[in-house]
């Protein structure tokens, strides 16, 4: 059964979506909360189940990754150029990987989305609406399950990880006097607006800080009804 596509804005005029069979599934989440073991986990299951599964995940454009990085290097990107080379990469992703992939009936399952967009990009003080049209090329996931953590919980594995990453902090915002402080003011302001797209993007949310094989399970249950 072909699902019938949405995108969430104009769109790519030059792109014929009707015939999209596959199902993309997408998995977001605040930093750390433990998407890439979750999605590795649904991968082998769905393969098992004898389903074709590719994974995309944000910067791994063959196109912009090694741009991001290096631009990320430096700590010096204002927030409008942080959106629209983050757009870059999502673009070619789901040009060249996402879309071919759905027209050949296969599961696609995305670590994180243009949702990931949505949030940096209004807790960096970007208007929303310009956000949501710069990402309008984007199409509507079939489920995208929501990985949901407390902040405390959150700051707990992180700093048990290890070094606090400068963008994952907000160190850019000038939100705490130390990196910690700022780590957990920026995530707050995160869970807060997933929180927020939780209700208006319908997400199916998941207690993350349950052990993995519980939120294991739950994923597999709530994507279950929705394989081809």
């Amino acid at each position: 059964m072909i699902t019938q596509r949405k995108f969430f804005g104009r769109g790519l005029p030059y792109i014929d979506v009707s015939d999209l069979s596959g199902r993309l599934f997408v998995v977001e989440g605040t930093d750390g909360v433990g998407r890439s073991l979750q999605i590795e986990n649904l991968k082998d299951w769905l393969e098992l189940q004898g389903h074709a599964v590719v994974t995309t995940g944000w910067t791994r454009s063959p196109l912009m990754a090694g741009t991001i990085e290096d631009a990320k290097e430096g700590h010096a990107l204002n927030r409008m150029t942080f959106a629209l080379l983050y757009a870059c990469d999502f673009a070619d992703r789901l040009e060249n990987e996402i879309i071919p992939a759905l027209r050949a009936g296969m599961i696609v399952v995305a670590d994180r989305y243009c949702y990931t967009a949505f949030a940096r990009s209004a807790v960096r003080g970007l208007d929303e609406s310009w956000a949501r049209d710069l990402f309008g090329f984007a199409l509507v996931p079939d489920v995208t399950i929501y990985l949901r953590i407390d902040v405390e919980s959150l700051a707990r594995r992180v700093v048990a990880r290890g070094k606090l990453d400068y963008w994952e902090s907000g160190l850019d915002l000038n939100l705490g006097e130390d990196p910690y402080d700022s780590f957990v003011a920026y995530q707050k302001r995160l869970i807060h607006y997933y929180d927020r797209m939780a209700e208006t993007e319908a997400f199916v949310t998941i207690d993350a800080r349950r052990p993995v094989d519980d939120i294991q399970l739950d994923i597999r249950h709530k994507i279950a009804a929705h394989l081809p």
